[in-house]
């Protein structure tokens, strides 16, 4: 005696065969999918004759050659032309100090004028008591000796703040070519020791993979506007007599070179 399937069961078995693939078709579809990224992989781990693989990192050190200073102006006013001719004044301000400094003001990067509408939000009603205009400012300084007089010079003015202080090198990309040619020269090396212990000669390079770092630097260096004080008595700038932190880029090369 036969049992009936349930209905239930009918439709759902229906549905599961009507998604089945052909065995052979999800093969063809597993190897399409999995073989491209295993190619590189392959190449680097199988092993291929009268050649020899080798890894090395090298690196390039350098002292920074650019500091970076960057502040923000922000003023506040009852109404909003009365903000912008402060934060006019402001920014005038800021271009007669680099001017008294020998900096072009062209040299330094201004962000975009915001403006922010000023609420009392004690009051219940959240009453507009003024408005805000502010905007980020950016300057780059090649004369180390400058940036005392520019970050005093900042922090006198009432109407700026947030300072920040950094150092870098201008041109990372050629620091990080350099790094490179030391890995590649300490690849080279290692792979010459191979051949000659092997009884053999290193013939040129066949492939080689790279992958450059730069040296995590600390945060900025925040910069609190202080007392005003006479000149007679101004103290130091926070960075005279200390030597800015070293730049490193670190670069790693995998290369095959044939052997003779």
């Amino acid at each position: 005696m036969t049992i009936p399937e349930p209905p239930r069961l009918k439709g759902t078995m229906k549905r599961i065969q009507s998604l089945m693939l052909p065995v052979s078709l999800i093969a063809s579809l597993s190897v399409f999918l999995t073989s491209q990224p295993l190619r590189a992989q392959e190449r680097a781990s199988a092993p291929t004759a009268n050649t020899v693989w080798v890894g090395a990192d090298g690196k390039y050190e350098a002292e920074p050659d650019t500091a970076v200073v960057q502040f923000n102006i922000s003023a506040q006013e009852e109404n909003l032309q009365a903000a912008n001719a402060r934060a006019t004044k402001a920014a005038e301000q800021v271009r007669q100090l680099l001017r008294t400094n020998g900096l072009d003001p062209k040299q330094a990067q201004v962000g975009m004028f915001s403006v922010q509408p000023v609420y009392d939000y004690k009051n219940p009603k959240r009453k507009l008591v003024g408005y805000r205009v502010e905007t980020n400012i950016s300057i780059k300084v090649k004369d180390f000796s400058k940036i005392g007089p520019i970050t005093q010079g900042l922090a006198d003015m009432d109407i700026t703040g947030n300072q920040s202080l950094s150092y870098n090198l201008d041109d990372m990309d050629a620091a990080k070519i350099k790094a490179v040619e030391d890995a590649l020269r300490r690849a080279h090396a290692e792979a010459s020791a191979v051949a000659q212990s092997s009884g053999r000669t290193l013939g040129e390079l066949s492939y080689a993979s790279v992958d450059t770092y730069e040296q995590p630097r600390p945060r900025p260096m925040m910069m609190a506007a202080p007392m005003a004080m006479k000149s007679a008595d101004a103290m130091p700038a926070p960075t005279e007599e200390f030597g800015a932190q070293k730049i490193t880029v670190t670069a790693h090369v995998d290369a095959l070179y044939n052997l003779k």
